[in-house]
């Protein structure tokens, strides 16, 4: 089903169709949620790369506790959306980011000894607030990513911790280890032991235990009916004096999300049925960077004014495919139709995440989707 909200945004779109559609609301109250199973004080850092469109994030920087950012891009979006956090993540941190996360007073999270002289160094005796990023040896929760637990460019060795400079004084450790899972339970095992770990490192390099940024991780299930069970999510109130943060991002904003885009062509091919969108894959990526399929919902659209006949199937399997000129530009692959027609809309909920943000957006210079925000804002 398509939101009334949203299927009214879409009937006032442009022809033919091709939008985003967030509803700020959806991720205020995922939100509210994600706070109340968590301990009293933990912190709720949204993650500005899941989206960072400036409506929708203005909304969330008013309700979440902060926002994580990992570019200097991002970190000027959080300024402007008002946040009452930030916290300053990346592999690759520029000078000049470096510089700009000191004067907002971000809590940076310090990827190496090498970023460790050089913040200090840049800092020229300035106050800094710094976390470790550490990638640990520790197995991490199943997801559709690893950071830690693995060789990735991301954090500091556990046998390196030594080599940090003297300068720096971090408050404590920053340990986002996975992408997308699903298990709530393993998740809270997770934090758990971070936070464990934690105060078992501070202590060995005589670090003034004050912070432990778990990461991201809650999970989205885009083909099924799996969820992240915040029920599930008991996680222990952390030791007196040391605030926990989290980094939730993709489960905020997926479901505040729908991308629509309107059936152009319907061709059969090979065996094939094949609905031609005004849109694709450099729109919404992630089904073809992850492989799947993303189920859409047919949003009916009865206008026809031109005077030939209108295309349309009736009980078949069809494939969405997008309008660049590559075979890999495909959404959906065999979702089973009712009644399709040239001129309806496919609507793909769940999109508010990683959509827009990680496509790319200039292949063939297409023009861009409309963003068209229903409900109020802030």
């Amino acid at each position: 089903m398509v939101p009334e909200p949203v299927a009214a945004a879409l009937r006032r779109a442009s022809r033919p169709v091709c939008a985003y559609v967030y509803d700020p609301r959806v991720a205020v109250d995922r939100i509210t949620a994600i706070r109340a199973a968590l301990p009293a004080g933990t912190r709720v850092l949204y993650a500005v790369k899941a989206n960072g469109d400036p409506d929708l994030l203005r909304a969330i920087a008013a309700h979440a506790d902060g926002l994580e950012v990992a570019s200097g891009g991002e970190l000027d979006l959080a300024l402007a959306a008002g946040a009452k956090e930030i916290a300053f993540a990346g592999p690759a941190k520029t000078d000049d980011e470096l510089t700009a996360a000191v004067d907002a007073t971000a809590m940076i999270h310090v990827e190496s000894a090498h970023e460790a002289r050089r913040l200090v160094h840049l800092a020229a005796g300035r106050p800094v607030r710094a976390a470790l990023r550490v990638n640990r040896v520790a197995a991490t929760p199943t997801g559709s990513h690893r950071m830690t637990g693995t060789p990735t460019p991301f954090g500091i060795a556990e046998d390196d911790l030594h080599t940090i400079p003297h300068g720096l004084n971090p408050t404590g450790f920053h340990l986002h280890a996975v992408s997308n899972n699903l298990d709530a339970a393993a998740h809270a095992a997770f934090i758990d032991d971070a936070v464990a770990w934690s105060a078992t490192a501070a202590h060995r390099l005589r670090i003034p235990l004050r912070y432990v940024n778990a990461g991201g991780g809650f999970g989205i299930d885009y083909t099924g009916d799996a969820r992240f069970d915040l029920d599930q999510l008991q996680i222990k109130k952390p030791p007196a004096g040391v605030t926990l943060a989290v980094e939730p991002g993709r489960y905020v904003a997926a479901d505040a999300g729908w991308y629509a885009t309107e059936v152009i062509d319907l061709k059969h091919n090979h065996g094939r049925w094949f609905a031609v969108l005004r849109g694709g894959t450099h729109h919404f990526r992630l089904p073809a960077a992850w492989g799947y399929s993303h189920p859409f919902t047919v949003l009916p659209v009865d206008d026809w004014p031109y005077p030939y006949t209108r295309p349309e199937v009736s009980d078949v399997p069809v494939d969405a495919t997008g309008e660049l000129c590559t075979p890999r530009d495909v959404l959906t692959r065999g979702q089973h139709v009712d009644r399709m027609r040239v001129g309806d809309v496919l609507v793909f909920a769940r999109t508010g995440a990683y959509g827009w943000d990680i496509s790319h957006h200039d292949f063939l210079r297409h023009p861009h989707p409309e963003v068209l925000t229903v409900g109020p804002v802030g």
